[in-house]
């Protein structure tokens, strides 16, 4: 696939905003997607940045990229953005943009009025996790085109890009989008805390039956499972999935606290089991999908 990767300086050098990683042969109708994993960050950035160099980590999926980073081997494409979530979130409207973080007025399109614009997350966010603001100054107007024409949507032109083709070539196309949570995410009923969270827009952006099956398979690993609450998915999955075109989105959302030491910014432990638990997830759900879909072409045939 032939994708024109914009990059950015960092104090390593120049980095690619994103990177596709595709298979030897794609076997499997699945594209994975990490939009919040990224840690280069942009030197013009982090001289923007009021913020020291913890502080401003703390939006990250910490290494959501690196758990995944299997998905390729089975034969599915890849796509993880290499910059970070607290510079630009893709994961958002193209221009869920708040004025008062700019030198200007916004262009009349511009969304200022969502409840995460509301919160300071938006495109461009206002503040990292634990809500400390980002900025010393106003931004000037020319960092929206710097960020949102440069590399968002280059990023959704490569994912739209990998989707497409997956669909023409299977018939159907299941996107799986990778994030992490805090492990200070809101109690279940029981006063227990989800280890993974599916999300699927409250049952429109997938069919049933894929949601379920991934729902059921980290339930019988053991892990407490919730669907939707309380992340449902977030613009990626809502633009992209599109069940009666064939094209299926499913985010899943992993409890920090399973694989990584939130404070000091490193995996854990526990990482490498959970990897293998998602290589098993991946594996297993490959293999329900494709009885599944010979099932129907089966039964299509006679």
């Amino acid at each position: 696939m032939q994708t024109a990767i914009p990059s950015f300086e960092t104090a390593a050098g120049p980095c690619p905003a994103f990177e596709i990683v595709e298979p030897v042969d794609q076997t499997l109708p699945f594209v994975f997607c990490s939009p919040h994993s990224g840690r280069a960050y942009p030197s013009d950035f982090v001289a923007q940045s009021r913020l020291g160099p913890d502080a401003i980590r703390r939006s990250e999926d910490l290494f959501v990229d690196q758990l995944f980073d299997f998905v390729p081997a089975l034969g599915a494409p890849f796509l993880l953005a290499r910059f970070p979530r607290a510079y630009l979130d893709v994961n958002r409207e193209p221009y869920e943009l708040d004025p008062g973080m700019f030198a200007g007025a916004l262009p009349d399109f511009a969304n200022s009025a969502s409840v995460r614009v509301a919160g300071g997350l938006g495109t461009i966010p206002r503040i990292v996790a634990e809500r400390e603001e980002i900025y010393r100054a106003k931004l000037p107007l020319a960092e929206i085109e710097r960020r949102v024409d440069g590399i968002y949507f280059p990023f959704h032109e490569a994912l739209e890009g990998l989707i497409e083709r997956t669909r023409r070539r299977f018939g159907f196309a299941i996107l799986v989008d990778c994030h992490s949570m805090p492990s200070s995410v809101r109690l279940m009923p029981g006063g227990r805390r989800a280890d993974m969270v599916v999300g699927d827009r409250f049952g429109t952006s997938a069919l049933h039956a894929y949601v379920a099956m991934i729902t059921q398979r980290l339930g019988a690993m053991g892990y407490e499972v919730t669907r939707n609450k309380p992340y449902a998915g977030g613009f990626i999955t809502e633009r992209y999935g599109r069940p009666r075109r064939g094209v299926h989105a499913i985010q899943i959302e992993i409890n920090r606290a399973l694989y990584a030491d939130e404070a000091a910014f490193l995996p854990h432990e526990g990482f490498a089991a959970l990897r293998r638990d998602l290589w098993s997830l991946v594996t297993c759900f490959a293999d329900e999908v494709e009885a599944g879909w010979q099932g129907e072409a089966a039964a299509a045939a006679e």
